[in-house]
């Protein structure tokens, strides 16, 4: 199969009847998005899922009748693309093999990389081709990058109303920071996409001889705990200059604390030996306690000391522990024998030292178990929660943990006893220039306010309210509003708008990339150059996005026609609000939750995000995608290998949405040879007429019904996988029985029946795989493009639930013939099947109909049976009713509800079909007795046996 030529095909009809490109009309809209790519590289098959993803559910909303919008965007602004142009100037091998050999990209070219433009118009157009190839169906004509003129005015504006709210703000708040850059960094910025998030610590400031020894804890509160002090041994820290004071910490800490508004001299080095056994002097306790050597303690961990809170802090107690059982190695520290765990915090189900507690239960036995930071976690967890302070910890007692924190470091940091640290965590984080990043405390910095209280409110009322899938990510987002902060919002470098009342400054990426989405619905005006920067002020905005403003005054102020100007917003408000978002996990923490952020404070109500959908990642051959494990995959590379149709496949049925989806070679294979054998099968079957009904058509047509019932509902829901397993594989399994029913019974006049069925299949099929789609439907001779078909409608009325029972019943039936020949190992000369007796088929339905209806008491079952002269035969077979009900009870719910909408049965009628079956699979012939016949053929009696939906069987 010639996938690249079918590809080529398809995707010139589509360009030449321009079916993706969309205006308002009269139909009800759907507005889809996904993340605009950063094209500082091509896309690899990981970024595929995303796409095909919003494509899929374009392409779905498309053939229900919605006037769907799709478009694409740019994302150029930032620092990454700056940076990668830096290291082309600085002749970076590794960069430029990357260009060559990962990304083919011509020697030509990579000479023009050293301009940041550059690279990004050329990776613009490999990342836009890919989309095409992928078969994307993206209008085109609004296309635009983020450093467009117009773009710009319209980020412009934004910042305007953010700033007139009070949401921008200028002031010193801690950011990640690119020291080489000198810039803010966020998660594009930085190599392997990972957003810089920080912790705050507290610095609790022990004092020995001239010296402040400081400890960085998340447990400010546990001050009053503190037996001893941990240093590793095997350290040389560093002595400094803090301000006006001498700290001793490590070297990582120190070039931490120079990005922290403080001014650091360094003074001196000492080894940590030398500190071992010294005392120091507890902060607002009248004693002192020991520095104790740990060779636990990390140097780029906080300070490099660390304070221990034995009682409290599961490492703590066995490190002490650990220690006092080695003291014969260290003479000089005899007084440790006599530390003990002082207790501060009262916890329901803790004795007095919870540490000692929680060691036992995980059965910990040295400080090297990796149970402990289990152990560690609990305690935090219920003490935070659920612990309050002891009469120890003086004007705090009785406080709750959680309250008490807080109070304990403010009340420290106004006695000059403490002090902050902000700590990325996750180390090392890299810019894309290579440098890592740390934190800084930024003064005189722009930022947007995102702890602003009234503003989080109304976020978390929205994300409550608005629609989420999967749903169980939905606590995410709330969790990431809790902890969101004042967040940078420009910078010094970088490509993108400038800040309009303060031209120093640069927009940041993830801020001026919020709420574009709204630009979508002009872009095409700007592409056309219908409109320029020159007729866009902020009038113009306010006016079509907020319909603020005379629009007389407003065609005026910005030289638009008043006809075009009206145009435009009602375009926007065509199309306004986004239906649907789609972006990976990974956005979560920045750009989603700001996209939602955003909206509310510059859009009215109704113009607020109705969806947000979220994906997981993709791997390749069930290892991350990295370029040091060489398993990065261009995706127009892909593309050429298996055909955009088997990528996409490959990536939707391997998972659902939050799963990570795995890129399998041998999957794709096998994607590959599953659409060539269904185009064979499309070719066989034309239009035709068809009459007089069999029991297998109906029971197919009836399957079929299903199917638009499931696959529609699993993609509602974007539960893509499920919905592809339905289509390709549970109703192959469908199609399989239906023509072994067919040709079993030598019938050749199924073809139209099958054409029907199989052009309702290949267009629930077609928002998966466009191309191959369109060439099936095209070789079952159905007329038009199957894009543009309507999406097949269910119709409960042609559901022939008999038909449904009795192709079942067939089928279970074939197969425990089959289990029965494979367990006794015999060559079958004769098959005779037995059917229940008439009282037993009318019990069954009686007993189905109780327990659909939520009756499950068994002695009442058989009492009412017994009452009923139709089914008192039952006394006779009391086992009967017990195993009825557990063999309903072994069913789903929907197929228990299906069997009582059938009612009664006759299944000596439905086994008159078995012959030709029996015939075909096993080259014999078969009889059929109910258990009532009188001259039936029972040598084993064994049709006393059977049940309703359960013949007793004879193989001889």
């Amino acid at each position: 199969m010639d996938w690249i030529s079918l590809e080529e095909k398809w995707r010139h009809k589509w360009e030449q009847g321009k079916y993706f490109e969309t205006d308002p009309n009269n139909d009800k809209k759907f507005f889809v998005t996904v993340a605009y790519p950063y094209p500082n590289s091509p896309q690899h098959v990981g970024h595929g899922r995303t796409y095909t993803l919003a494509d899929v559910h374009a392409r779905f909303m498309r053939m229900l009748g919605y006037n769907v919008l799709f478009p694409m965007g740019f994302h150029y602004t930032g620092t990454p693309i700056l940076g990668m142009a830096r290291r082309v100037q600085d002749n970076d091998k590794k960069l430029l093999e990357t260009f060559r050999t990962l990304y083919k990209v011509p020697d030509e070219k990579i000479e023009e990389f050293v301009e940041p433009v550059k690279i990004a118009d050329y990776f613009h157009q490999e990342i836009k081709a890919g989309m095409i190839e992928m078969g994307y169906s993206i209008d085109w004509r609004r296309e635009f990058t983020t450093i467009d003129p117009v773009y710009s005015k319209f980020i412009e504006w934004q910042f305007g109303r953010l700033r007139e709210k009070n949401l921008i703000i200028q002031g010193t708040h801690p950011v990640g920071w690119c020291p080489k850059d000198q810039n803010p960094v966020s998660q594009h910025d930085t190599q392997g996409d990972v957003e810089p998030s920080f912790t705050e610590y507290t610095i609790i400031k022990f004092k020995y001889d001239k010296y402040i020894i400081p400890t960085a804890t998340l447990r400010p509160e546990t001050i009053f705990g503190v037996t001893n002090i941990w240093i590793n041994p095997d350290f040389i820290y560093e002595i400094i200059q803090v301000d006006n004071e001498t700290w001793i910490v490590s070297s990582e800490c120190a070039r931490k604390l120079e990005f922290q508004n403080k001014t650091i001299t360094r003074l001196d080095k000492i080894p940590g030996k030398q500190l071992v056994g010294k005392k120091v002097q507890v902060p607002e306790r009248n004693d002192q306690i020991l520095l104790l050597p740990a060779t636990f303690v990390k140097s780029e961990n906080g300070t490099g000391i660390v304070m221990s809170v034995p009682a409290h802090a599961p490492f703590d107690y066995q490190a002490l522990e650990d220690l006092k059982k080695e003291i014969t190695k260290h003479p000089e520290l005899s007084e440790v024998e006599h530390i003990k765990a002082i207790s501060i915090i009262e916890t329901d189900g803790y004795s007095e030292v919870p540490a000692l507690d929680a060691i036992k239960k995980f059965q910990i036995d040295n400080q090297n178990s990796p149970k402990l930071d289990e152990a560690t976690k609990e305690i935090y967890s219920k003490e935070f929660y659920g612990g309050k302070l002891k009469q120890n910890t003086g004007k705090f007692a009785n406080k709750i943990v959680a309250d008490a924190k807080e109070e304990v470091k403010k009340w420290m940091l106004q006695e000059k006893n403490a002090d902050i640290l902000y700590e990325l965590n996750e180390i090392p984080i890299r810019c894309r220039c290579g440098a890592e990043c740390v934190v800084k405390i930024l003064n005189n910095q722009w930022f947007l306010n995102y702890s602003d209280p009234q503003w989080k409110e109304q976020v978390h009322s929205w994300i409550n309210e608005m629609k989420i899938l999967p749903e169980d990510i939905r606590n995410e987002f709330n969790n990431v509003v809790d902890w969101l902060r004042e967040r940078a919002c420009a910078r010094q470098h970088g490509l993108g708008t400038k800040l309009p009342w303060d031209k120093n400054w640069i927009i940041e990426s993830l801020a001026d990339s919020v709420i574009y989405m709204a630009y979508y619905t002009i872009s095409k005006y700007v592409n056309n150059k219908e409109i320029t920067p020159e007729n866009t002020p902020s009038v113009f905005f306010d006016y079509v996005f907020l319909d603020k403003g005379d629009a007389n005054n407003v065609s005026t102020q910005c030289n638009i026609s008043l006809d075009l100007l009206e145009k435009i917003k009602k375009e926007f408000q065509y199309f306004y609000p986004v239906n649907a978002r789609h972006s990976g996990r990974d956005l979560v923490p920045n750009h989603l939750t700001f996209f939602i952020f955003n909206h509310i404070a510059i859009f009215p109500k109704k113009y607020w995000p109705e969806e947000i959908v979220v994906n997981g990642s993709v791997l390749m051959d069930g290892k991350k995608m990295s370029k040091s494990e060489g398993n990065i995959i261009p995706l127009r590379d892909a593309i050429r290998t298996h055909g955009a149709d088997t990528i996409r496949l490959t990536i939707l049925i391997s998972a659902e949405l939050l799963q990570d989806a795995d890129f399998n070679q041998e999957a794709a294979k096998g994607i590959k040879s599953k659409l060539e054998n269904m185009l064979e099968e499309c070719s066989k079957y034309t239009v035709s007429q068809y009459t007089g009904l069999e029991q297998e058509d109906r029971w197919i047509k009836s399957r079929a019904e299903q199917l638009v019932l499931k696959t529609t509902a699993s993609i509602k829901k974007m539960r893509l996988r499920e919905a592809l397993h339905l289509i390709l594989y549970e109703f192959d399994s469908d199609l399989q029985w239906y023509m072994k029913r067919a040709l079993a019974k030598k019938r050749e006049n199924f073809a139209g029946i099958l054409h029907n069925i199989l052009s309702t299949r290949v267009a629930m099929m077609s928002p998966f795989a466009p191309y191959a789609s369109e060439e099936m439907w095209s070789r079952l001779g159905n007329s038009g493009m199957v894009s543009k078909s309507n999406w097949p409608e269910y119709h409960d009325n042609m559901i022939d639930y008999e038909s449904l029972q009795s192709e079942n019943l067939l089928k279970n039936t074939i197969e425990d013939i089959k289990n029965i020949i494979k367990v006794t190992k015999i060559t079958p000369k004769k098959i005779t099947i037995y059917t229940p007796s008439q009282w037993k088929v009318k019990a069954y339905q009686k007993i189905l109909s109780k327990i659909v209806a939520g009756e499950m008491n068994i002695g009442a079952l058989i009492k009412h049976l017994i009452a009923d002269k139709e089914t008192e035969d039952v006394k006779k077979d009391p086992d009967f009713v017990k195993k009825t009900v557990n063999d309903i009870l072994a069913e789903s719910q929907e197929e228990r509800e299906a069997k009582n909408k059938t009612g009664l049965i006759d299944e000596k009628k439905i086994f008159a079909e078995m012959n030709s079956l029996i015939q075909a699979e096993f080259g014999i012939t078969s009889q059929v007795f109910a258990e009532s016949d009188q001259e039936k053929y029972d040598p084993k009696n064994k049709a006393r046996t059977s049940r309703p939906y359960k013949p007793a069987i004879l193989i001889e």
